[in-house]
């Protein structure tokens, strides 16, 4: 949150809760004579304004503005300031105590947290840098393999074994352009320029853009789509909303082993529309679901036979493209096989994020 946000929030929040407490008083006086508790409710709005303000401003605002007000409305004499006497000065001490005892709480629970994230920011980092050099390594050694049989026997391969090389290097290249695409979204995520532009966009055209793309890539792999009859228009970001059902699509056929069909379903619920990709296949090992969107696998959990993995950094970009669209993004194993990711997106547009 900005500064002057900030600021302008916790600002609003003294004068609230001030006024709030200085409106009880007055009630409680007026109905039960309650004089004993005037210093005690004010101390109870400091530490309410202290707790949940931040550094040191607002509680030792919200300590002045209370000893005024106690000194002003409710001390004698009556509607006028007189700080010098015992009474008040005691007032005001313990108010400014429990503000600046209060305030070193909450400030040093904050710098416990941020030390904190940065902390899990940079064991993330590094689990992704190593996620990533195994995933790269495998196509580069591919195509690298290929490339040098084929220039070490390009006069004794045949032609048809050429052209089966050929294609796996167009392969491993496209399916390395798509992780670096993923990268580089990782990237924008990280240093917090992921921005959505919201525009109205109609739901049979989303879908179609997306089969298109996939089928390039899978042109044997169909997918089965449910979506509603009606004209449907949603407010999305489209590009971004395509990378996550392309990455998700994507992910279902190179990991999920035996799967035989996979769909994507489209349905309308209390001004939502709900996405949900599923497949038949050998679905998500417990130890996976839930730590499958945080864009890195664990020791634990790393490939080690030479297989491409990527599906941590792709669901990682999907649910940060989700997130950032106001929603979340869920993934669970079927009862009766197979995997199942779903999100939903709100229906009526909302301010740009």
């Amino acid at each position: 949150m900005p500064n002057w946000k900030r600021l302008l929030r916790d600002g609003a929040l003294t004068v609230a809760v001030m006024a709030a407490v200085f409106l009880l008083v007055l009630v409680l006086e007026h109905f039960f004579a309650a004089e004993k508790l005037i210093p005690m409710l004010f101390v109870l709005g400091v530490f309410i304004v202290s707790l949940h303000t931040r550094g040191y401003l607002w509680g030792v605002a919200a300590s002045l503005i209370g000893v005024l007000l106690v000194n002003y409305a409710f001390m004698f004499p009556y509607y006028a300031i007189d700080l010098l006497t015992p009474v008040n000065m005691a007032t005001a001490f313990v108010m400014l105590i429990v503000s600046v005892m209060t305030s070193t709480l909450t400030t040093q629970i904050s710098i416990q947290q941020e030390e904190k994230a940065a902390a899990e920011r940079e064991r993330m980092r590094a689990n992704l840098l190593r996620a990533i050099s195994h995933d790269l390594r495998t196509p580069l050694t591919s195509i690298y393999g290929a490339c040098s049989v084929m220039l070490d026997s390009r006069d004794t391969l045949p032609e048809e074994k050429q052209l089966t090389l050929l294609g796996d290097m167009r392969r491993d290249a496209d399916w390395l352009i798509r992780m670096v695409e993923n990268l580089l979204s990782v990237t924008r995520i990280d240093e917090k320029k992921l921005m959505v532009s919201k525009t109205p966009t109609v739901l049979e055209e989303l879908i179609d853009t997306v089969l298109v793309k996939f089928y390039k890539h899978y042109p044997d792999q169909q997918v089965e789509v449910s979506i509603p009859d009606d004209f449907v228009s949603i407010p999305m970001d489209a590009m971004l909303i395509e990378q996550v059902l392309i990455n998700i699509l994507e992910n279902a056929v190179v990991h999920a082993r035996g799967m035989t069909r996979v769909s994507l379903v489209v349905t309308m619920q209390e001004g939502q529309a709900r996405f949900c990709i599923s497949d038949d296949g050998c679905g998500i090992p417990a130890n996976r679901l839930n730590g499958l969107f945080t864009g890195y696998l664990d020791r634990d959990q790393e490939v080690s036979d030479g297989q491409r993995t990527g599906m941590g950094i792709g669901l990682f970009v999907c649910a940060a493209i989700i997130r950032a669209h106001g929603s979340e993004i869920h993934a669970c194993n079927r009862p009766e096989g197979g995997a199942a990711f779903s999100f939903t997106l709100d229906m009526e547009e909302t301010d740009e994020q």
